[in-house]
């Protein structure tokens, strides 16, 4: 039996290097993993199929938040899986799902028509939907290479019992990456006690920021929201009220 593959989720193209210098066998590209993840920019996919020498899989997920994507959103992520194609990937990763939380279908579908022929990975969305062997069985129905889960549970290790099951349900017809909390002290454990062929890691370490000058007062982080499903979006009546008062204020003095 072949050894487990280790993919290692970044969002940098200096992360992307030093996985591949630590022995990564791939990684999967993304930015914004304060959020769970979004679609990494044009220039990280360029940069990285330039230098890197192991295979690239690329997260498109236009936004934080849920799963539920509307027309225009799906427009999005099929124009940014066509770029990853153009742009060297080896696999695209993506879910939607609808809002009762079963696989949307159609939209995996048409995003599949996009990504052929490359491999295509379903991402934790699935460890969001309430029937973890009815979904697995639509993804391998759908022709899903493989699917990034927890188990449907926080973490892999609290996971471990519907990893297991998922690994016997599947039969070699769709892979499952395991991943959720994986670190030195666990993976080996997951690996034989579940099955899985494929791991999925963070494995960071906390880089001190160069920057000497450091105002104190000022900080762009944001306050989190209440939960993760909701999201903060542009409300119109706001800008629209907004503008008004801009509107108002008389014309500076030449």
């Amino acid at each position: 039996m072949s050894r487990v593959l280790l993919e290692a989720c970044v969002d940098s193209v200096e992360s992307a290097l030093a996985a591949q210098a630590g022995g990564a066998d791939r990684v999967e590209l993304c930015e914004n993993l304060l959020e769970g993840g979004t679609t990494p920019s044009a220039g990280m996919l360029e940069v990285c199929h330039e230098r890197l020498r192991i295979p690239t899989h690329v997260l498109v997920r236009p936004r934080g938040g849920d799963f539920v994507y509307s027309e225009v959103e799906i427009e999005v992520m099929q124009r940014d899986i066509a770029l990853a194609r153009r742009l060297g990937a080896k696999a695209v990763v993506f879910g939607a799902l609808h809002p009762d939380g079963t696989i949307h279908v159609e939209q995996v579908r048409a995003l599949m028509g996009v990504a052929r022929p490359l491999s295509v990975t379903f991402h934790r969305a699935f460890d969001f939907t309430p029937d973890a062997d009815a979904a697995l069985d639509t993804l391998i129905r759908l022709g899903v290479e493989r699917v990034l889960t927890s188990g449907q549970a926080p973490t892999a290790i609290e996971g471990l019992q519907t990893l297991s099951r998922l690994v016997t349900r599947a039969e070699g017809r769709i892979g499952i990456l395991a991943g959720g909390g994986l670190s030195e002290e666990n993976i080996a454990s997951v690996a034989e006690r579940t099955g899985v062929r494929e791991v999925h890691v963070r494995a960071t370490a906390l880089l001190e920021s160069p920057a000497s000058f450091r105002p104190r007062h000022l900080s762009l982080l944001k306050q989190p929201l209440p939960n993760e499903f909701d999201r903060a979006v542009t409300d119109p009546e706001r800008i629209r009220r907004i503008s008004g008062l801009l509107q108002n204020i008389p014309s500076a003095p030449p």
